[in-house]
Parts: C-alpha cells; structure tokens; sequence
C-alpha cells in the first residue's frame, strides 16, 4: 500500500474495470477485443460499461466478481491493489483533507455506458430513499464524447422525465401493468430528447430517465441503486424483480410509494430542459493560459455531487493545470504522457489486459499542477477528468 501511494508522485495507474449487464446488449464500443464481450459464465450478460475511477463494486446480483466495478491501482512492480483499500490504508493523503473529512471515502467515479438499445425507463433512489436499504442515493449526468461514439446505436433518443400534465394517478396506472408482461408503454408519459454529440444532461437521483444507445460518459455519486419502471426494453421484458430492486421490502407491491420515491417537481419541470441540459463551456484558466497549447471546458457542472472537464491538447503541445482536490481521468484521443508516464486511448484491448490511458491524480499531486504532453505531432490528445463532491473552482 505504502509503495503504490507513494509511486509516481500520487499519478496512479488504473487498470480497466469491466462490467457486465444481464438486462443489456453492448454496444460494442468500449474498444474490447470482439471475442470478449461475454466472458463471464451464462446469464450474466455482455460487457456494456467500463467504471473509471471507482471506489465501489457493482451491485449486479449473484455471481458478481470480488472486484466488479472496482478500480484496481497497478503497482510499479505489477501487483494490483484495490482503490478503496488504499484509500482506507491512506484516507486524506490520496483523497485530500476535504473529502476525506466530509465522506471518509472517496464518493463518486465515472463510467462509460455502451448500449446497442436504449436502457429501460428507470430511475435511481435519492438519499432518503436509499438510505432506508443502507445505501446512498445515485445522482448522475451524461456527456456524450464524439470519440466513443463512431455510430449511435439503434435509438439515440433518451427520455427524460414527464410531461408537466402528468399526475400520479397516470404513472401508477402504467407501473401497475409492468407485472403484466409485455410492454407498459410508460415513456408515454415521458419526453424524448434527439442526442447532440458534444453535450450532455445533469440527471439528478429520483429522475426518470431511459439513456439512448449511445456511448456514454457518466460521472455520478459512488452508488448503484437502480429501479427499472418499465417493462419492455433492449426488444425483451424486463423482470419484476427489477422494479423492486432497491426498493424497501415492506413497500414491495406498493405502486404509490413507486411514485413516492420520485423527485416529482423536477421530473415534471415545465423547464427541465434549460434546467438540465449541459452545453459545454471553456474554464477560466483555459481562456486565460491555452492559447494555442491546450482547451479545457466544463462538461458537468450542474451537480454539487461531481463534476468534470474535458481537456484537448493540441499536437506537440503541453498543458500544466493545477486543481485543488484529486480526479480520475481517461484519455479517449491519442497519446502522450502525463507527468512523465505514458498516456495513450486504446485502439482494441483484450479484457485481462492492462492499460495506459486511465489514472488517478491524488490530491497533493492535483494541486502541484500535472503535467500533459501530446507527443504526436498530428491528433489532439483528449483526456476527460472527473471530480467529487464539491468544487471550489465552480463556486459549488
């Protein structure tokens, strides 16, 4: 533990965490071998995400791995050590003082969601809700990055929330018929969005919401808590066991609560889109020092729960950006090195592979500035950064 801290001067190195969905069909842009979307033993499903920067396992019913949906550090010497243990071992000295003494762990990661088909209508329990089955509440957002996305999928509209006319009597009456088998029609009641590659949306816990079937780059509070209101979804039902899944046993069958469990006025915000949307902007420090080296824009900035920039170095170039708490990062463009380390996107990975485009900057080395370079002399390097609770920089 002590040797891994304390390599690369608090630049670690993540290897790839795989995760697969029994409900799902990948999307096959996760950049794995072909042969590898389907590794695991029968009905767990295919390969649909990747989680960056993650101190949590997935919560994925009998047969999950030990280390599903954990991010593992890579030793210099090889070994792979458990981000949340080291974390624990190291408490503010990879997290910072902040973090450390507000959560006393590190609370939020990334993922990419790949998708052939749009998932089904669900919604994810705020902390209220959550807290109630010993878990925490699951706000998100999407940014939807050109580089992962070299085809849409077979529907890239993503419902979000309700129509402003809709009452609760109307969303029960389409719950009620999910036990039914076949499909409950719910995102009639819903409003569909046409994807715009570049933007995004800010989806806060207790939203309704069913993400299209693009690859998607997802920063989010370190849960996975999840109820599934539709019924038919990925040309299949959906099982009833999933829209009582974190949902408090004694209110299993109990369509009212369903609803309960929903942060009613803002699905049903007349102006959920100005409210929501995500278009991204140039931060201050890059308006003021990129000039012809480097662009760093804001992707995710709505949520006090996380947030995340999106860094472009142009070819030959080298960008120095000092922040103040640590981050998780993935380079999805290219190739260079970072504060020395190699740093390259994958092109095709086999799934017991490591890699060079993820890693974890500490919080000490996340306010001594780190150091990108883009050592090809034709392709932006483009790297995506995700941040925990709280943001000085955005005033959150």
């Amino acid at each position: 533990m002590d040797r891994v801290a304390n390599a690369s001067d608090g630049v670690l190195r993540l290897a790839p965490s795989w995760v697969p969905r029994a409900f799902c069909t990948p999307g096959r842009r996760l950049r794995l071998h072909p042969d590898d979307y389907y590794p695991f033993a029968k009905g767990r499903g295919g390969i649909d995400e990747r989680w960056l920067g993650s101190a949590i396992r997935a919560d994925n019913g009998p047969g999950t791995g030990p280390y599903e949906g954990l991010s593992l550090v890579v030793d210099p010497s090889g070994v792979l050590v458990p981000l949340d243990e080291l974390i624990d071992a190291h408490k503010d000295a990879i997290i910072g003082e902040r973090l450390w003494r507000e959560h006393g762990k590190w609370p939020a990661y990334s993922k990419f969601f790949d998708n052939w088909l749009p998932l089904p209508f669900h919604m994810h329990p705020m902390d209220q809700h959550a807290n109630l089955i010993g878990k925490v509440g699951k706000p998100e957002a999407y940014y939807y990055a050109p580089q992962m996305n070299n085809y849409l999928g077979e529907q890239s509209i993503t419902y979000l929330g309700l129509h402003p006319e809709t009452t609760p009597e109307q969303l029960i009456d389409h719950l009620v018929r999910h036990e039914r088998g076949g499909d409950n029609r719910i995102t009639d009641l819903s409003i569909g969005y046409r994807t715009r590659l570049g933007e995004g949306w800010d989806v806060p816990a207790g939203i309704l919401h069913a993400p299209s079937s693009v690859c998607t780059y997802e920063p989010q509070a370190a849960s996975d808590v999840l109820s599934m209101y539709e019924s038919w979804s990925n040309n299949m039902e959906v099982a009833a066991d999933l829209l009582w899944k974190d949902v408090p046993p004694e209110h299993h069958g109990d369509y009212a609560y369903l609803v309960e469990m929903l942060d009613w006025e803002r699905n049903v915000d007349p102006t959920f889109h100005q409210n929501r949307a995500l278009s991204p902007y140039e931060t201050d420090f890059s308006l003021a020092h990129g000039g012809e080296d480097f662009t760093e824009r804001w992707i995710v900035y709505r949520s006090t729960a996380f947030s995340a920039k999106e860094l472009t170095v142009n070819p030959g170039r080298v960008a120095v950006i000092d922040e103040q708490d640590a981050y998780g990062l993935i380079a999805t463009q290219g190739h260079g090195t970072i504060d020395g380390q190699p740093l390259a996107t994958i092109t095709m990975v086999r799934i017991n592979e490591l890699t060079r485009d993820e890693y974890f900057v500490t919080a000490a080395a996340a306010r001594r500035g780190i150091r990108i370079e883009n050592t090809s002399d034709s392709e932006p390097l483009v790297v995506l950064k995700h941040f925990g609770p709280g943001n000085v920089e955005l005033g959150i």
